[in-house]
Parts: structure tokens; sequence; C-alpha cells
């Protein structure tokens, strides 16, 4: 008789475990309406106060009229300026050095998972379109999806046909979706746009830039792909609300980092990591809200996860900022960091930074070397402006000043980013700062140990 119990107490114990191993094997598969959709674009190298709703030059009605329907995020920030670690960061909710692709056109560590990973096992199914630049594809099982150039350095414009999208979207409406569309514009060449919509003469230069016919020239065609880049958020968003998606659907708009010039991508100044970022989720987020809450784009992953029922993924950086779509709270992080190694684009430069929204603090670990970069500097298709600067400086100190800031650093900058915006007015070395100093090293020797991240080494 006591044997006869312990086997069917045994027995039952096998069925219980297995039937929690083929759970979490096989999730159990949830209506649509009980978990929303996301969409999420985003640029490729765009500055994100280019666009107008930000104050820019750039004409975006299609973004700006995004904004006037959601959450316009004030303080986004990412933790690194180039486009592999910055989606590596976005796709795995680490930061550079724990997911390991912290250089530009590297993988992440072997068996990392991702958003694929962490919203299929919530039932969804997860699609990509456009440009990818992340690695290795296990890390990224996306189903992709064609219609969208995937090379940066193409020279198409965005499909007006958007029926593979359409398809994704609407192919079975009782499984929810996430599709991230990755689009190509304004990525260097400047080929694609109406360049017509601007006047060269009339556009205000950034202040830390030589101003030159050929920069301004430049600096148009830039702007003309910001307008591409905003007629795909148009027709995307159009896609989501003819067929009558949008009331479940989370929208997010990334203009993902700096554009490829001097003092922002490749960089860790505001221009280089801050990001436009809109959200739109009609009954949900409050329309044409904004927020100065300090977010970074690792922030993301535990957002969606959370919004899809998921639980919080322990290991990870990011935090869900899902309290702030929704209007619950106008605070999130206390502190933003930055991480940026300059190989194999340019010469070893090694660069850290913190910032708790009103400070910023730079750390230039290897400030005794030169800083250049390849593609501006050397580059067929781009160095003709840059060799300009060169020429201009010869007889205008304006010139030789912006050469000097951007190649010639010293060890640590302190700028107050709320009333220097545009980080000329280094406070660093000043009595009055002092504690602001102390403070933010502490904060940035904190988290680069938490990081196990090596500094000059990792260059």
């Amino acid at each position: 008789m006591y044997k006869t119990s312990l086997y069917r107490l045994l027995l039952s114990c096998i069925i219980f475990f297995s039937c929690i191993a083929i759970f979490n094997a096989y999730p159990l598969h949830i209506e649509k309406k009980d978990k929303p959709n996301f969409v999420i674009l985003i640029g490729d190298d765009c500055t994100w106060d280019d666009i107008s709703c930000y104050g820019g030059q750039a004409i975006t009605p299609c973004i700006d009229n995004l904004a006037s329907e959601g959450l316009q995020f004030m303080n986004a920030t990412g933790s690194c300026a180039m486009c592999t670690p910055t989606l590596h960061s976005f796709y795995t909710g680490m930061y550079p050095m724990k997911h390991g692709g912290y250089k530009n056109h590297s993988s992440v560590k072997q068996g990392t998972k991702s958003l694929c990973h962490y919203l299929k096992q919530l039932g969804y199914r997860v699609g990509h379109a456009g440009k990818t630049h992340i690695k290795p594809k296990e890390a990224f099982p996306f189903e992709y999806i064609e219609g969208f150039p995937r090379g940066a350095l193409s020279q198409e414009p965005e499909p007006a046909d958007l029926s593979g999208v359409r398809e994704f979207m609407t192919r079975d409406d009782k499984q929810p979706f996430c599709l991230v569309i990755y689009s190509i514009h304004p990525h260097y060449p400047y080929t694609i746009g109406d360049r017509s919509l601007y006047k060269k003469d009339s556009l205000k230069l950034r202040p830390y830039w030589a101003d030159t016919e050929e920069m301004r020239n430049e600096y148009l065609n830039y702007l003309a792909e910001v307008s591409e880049l905003d007629r795909c958020v148009g027709r995307v968003v159009r896609c989501i609300d003819d067929e009558g998606l949008s009331d479940n659907t989370l929208f997010l708009f990334a203009s993902e980092q700096g554009g490829s010039f001097p003092g922002e991508k490749w960089t860790l100044w505001e221009h280089g990591t801050r990001f436009g970022f809109i959200a739109r989720w009609p009954g949900k987020i409050k329309a044409g809200s904004r927020t100065n809450a300090l977010v970074q784009y690792e922030d993301i992953l535990p957002t969606l996860i959370e919004a899809a029922g998921g639980k919080k993924i322990h290991g990870i950086d990011g935090i869900s900022m899902l309290k702030v779509f929704l209007g619950e709270t106008d605070k999130h992080r206390k502190y933003v960091f930055g991480c940026h190694n300059n190989k194999p684009d340019g010469s070893a430069y090694p660069v850290r930074s913190v910032s708790d929204g009103k400070y910023k603090l730079i750390h230039n670990l290897l400030y005794s070397n030169v800083f250049t970069l390849e593609c501006v500097m050397t580059w067929e298709k781009m160095k003709y402006w840059w060799t300009s600067w060169i020429h201009q400086a010869t007889f205008d100190d304006a010139a030789l000043k912006a050469i000097n800031r951007y190649m010639v650093r010293p060890e640590y900058e302190l700028y107050d980013i709320e009333n220097d915006p545009y980080e000329l007015n280094n406070l660093y070395g000043s009595e009055e700062y002092e504690d602001v100093v102390k403070l933010l090293q502490h904060k940035l020797d904190e988290w680069m140990v938490s990081q196990d991240d090596p500094g000059i080494k990792a260059d």
C-alpha cells in the first residue's frame, strides 16, 4: 500500500513538471485582443533636433503629426552613437559592454537573447523590414519581410508599396505581432529626397561646424533625406490606420542617433547620442503630450514585454517605461550612460559619459590621441566637405576652432546641457562644479564596474 502511494506521488510529480516544461516550450496561444501589436520604425543617422517638432529645420509633417497624436520624449538618449551597437542595445535591452556588440559592425555574444525570443514566448510573431546591421543571425531570429532596402548605402527611396508589411500585419487576426521597420534614411549617401524644399543660403548650421559652401550643400542633401524618412513614417502610419489596427497598436518612432557629421555620430556629445522618440497608442497614451523623463534605448525592450503581459527579464539593463507611456509618472532614470569605442572606424579613442539630464560628464580615456574617423576624413564621397573645412581653417579662426574641438579633446568635459545644448562651454575644472563632477565621476565609475568595462583596452 505504501509503495503504491509513493509510486503515484512520483508519477504525479513527473506529469506536473512535464506539463511545466511543455508550457515553457510552447506558450499558450493568447487571443490578439488581449495583447497590443507593436510597430517600431527607426530612422538611420537622423539627428533628433533636425526634426521639425523638436525645433529643427527639416520639413517633417508626418512625424510632427505623430507627436500631436502621442507622447514625445524630450530626453531620450542612446548609450552609443553608432548603428550596430545601438540596435544591439535596443533588441537585447543591455548596454554595449554587456551584450558584447559594442563596436560598429560587430556581433553580440553567443547565446544572447533578443526581442525575438522574448516576444515569441509571449505568443507574438516578430517581423523585420529594412536595414539589418545586426549579428549573429541566431540572436535575432526575425521573420524578414521584403519591400524595404536593406543596405545602408543603398540609393533607393522607401517603397510606396507596403504589400509585404501589410500582409504581415493582417495575416492572422488572432495572433499579436511585433514589426520593426528600419529605414535606411537619412543615412549617407544623401541622394534621395526633394532638395527644392530647402534653400541653401538660409540654412542655419550648427555652431560647431565650419560654414563652407560644401558643408551647406551636404546639409541640404541630408535634410532632404530626413524628409524622405518622414514620408516613410506617414506611409506606415496610414497603413496601420487603413487596416483598422491603430486602436490596438503601440507605434514607436525613434530617430536612432546623430547624423554623419562632426560632433554627432561616433561621439558622445548630445547631438550624437540623444534621439527623437515618439509613442502613439490611442486610448492609452495621451495625445499631444510631452515628457522630460530620462530614458535609454535599452528601456524599449522591457517596455514591450510588460505591455505584452510578460514578466521582468533578469540580467538586462533596460527598465520598463510603461508608466511613463501611460502618463502615470514623468520620471524614469536618474542617470543615463554612454559608451564609444572608435575602432574599427578610426583611431583608438574610447569615450564614456554619464548625465543626470542637467549636467553631462564626458571622459575621453585616450585624450592624448588625436581623434580621427576614416569615413569622414578619407572616403571619397564624404571627404570633400571635410577638405573644405581644412581649407577654410587656413584663414578662418571659427573653422579652425571647429576642427580642434572635434579632433583634440581634454580628458574630461562637463556641460550644462540645459543651457548649453551645443556643449561649447566646458565647465570642468571650475570650483563651482566640483561637487557635480565628483558625483558624476562616481556614478560613471560604478557603471563601468557593473558592466565589466575594461575602458581603454576595449579599443
